[in-house]
């Protein structure tokens, strides 16, 4: 498998000095590079690469910026000398993030995530490209959760909290509720109200109600988020809702 990619740093000895990551190995093929992130932009959406090297404290548009634009099957790995923005990348569902200087098996390292993210899945869903696990940003750390793990998150003003099986306390993180909706991959979950995304196969119950039974918590359906909801369930039980 081969995996096309670009490159976007306003530093141009950080381009180089990725240009030559990339030269050697194999499992990569350069599209393109780019030191202005605007004239980048049309060269991303028309050949719509893989894999994005992307920096994130540029002039004009920056990093994040950047990465609301660009293709949804364009999956990012973000380079930068700046720590704090390891938060945000996740919020953009960013493969990895490397930190300036970047050595070559970090680099590695994350070329191996997007070979792992575009190689086939044994279970015939080879198409969703999901995730495994997301990072949550927990009482100053950065904590790595299963998406398995996961029964529902609720919504609170501009915190969210994560329920997850077999824990009793729920994970408390500034997000909000879209930003959550955006990082979790839609085969898996749904948002059922203003309040809630729920765990579709974490569901023990629908009753005439609409109301959802999951861990200890009965959760209703509102009619905004009704139709989509009972799409999902007749595709899972035709005939019966």
């Amino acid at each position: 498998m081969t995996i096309s990619c670009m490159i976007v740093d306003d530093e141009p000895l950080a381009v180089k000095l990725l240009e030559s990551f990339v030269a050697k190995t194999p499992q990569l093929k350069l599209l393109g590079s780019f030191t202005d992130s605007v004239e980048a932009i049309n060269a991303i959406k028309e050949q719509q690469p893989d894999l994005l090297f992307l920096d994130i404290q540029m002039p004009d548009l920056n990093g994040m910026e950047l990465a609301h634009m660009i293709p949804s099957t364009t999956r990012i790995i973000f380079t930068t000398a700046f720590k704090e923005y390891a938060f945000e990348s996740y919020e953009v569902k960013a493969l990895d993030f490397l930190l300036k200087p970047i050595r070559y098996n970090k680099f590695m390292a994350a070329v191996e995530k997007a070979m792992e993210h575009y190689s086939p899945r044994e279970s015939g869903n080879s198409g969703n490209n999901a995730p495994s696990t997301i990072f949550l940003k927990v009482d100053g750390e950065y904590r790595q959760v299963a998406l398995s793990q996961i029964l529902y998150v609720c919504g609170m003003k501009d915190y969210v909290m994560f329920y997850l099986e077999d824990v009793r306390k729920p994970l408390i993180t500034h997000l909000t509720m879209k930003s959550v909706e955006d990082m979790l991959p839609t085969q898996q979950f749904m948002r059922v109200n203003r309040s809630y995304i729920v765990a579709l196969d974490k569901i023990r119950k629908v009753d005439r109600n609409d109301c959802i039974y999951i861990g200890d918590e009965i959760i209703h359906v509102t009619d905004a988020f009704k139709d989509a909801f009972n799409q999902f369930l007749q595709s899972k039980f035709p005939g019966g809702k």
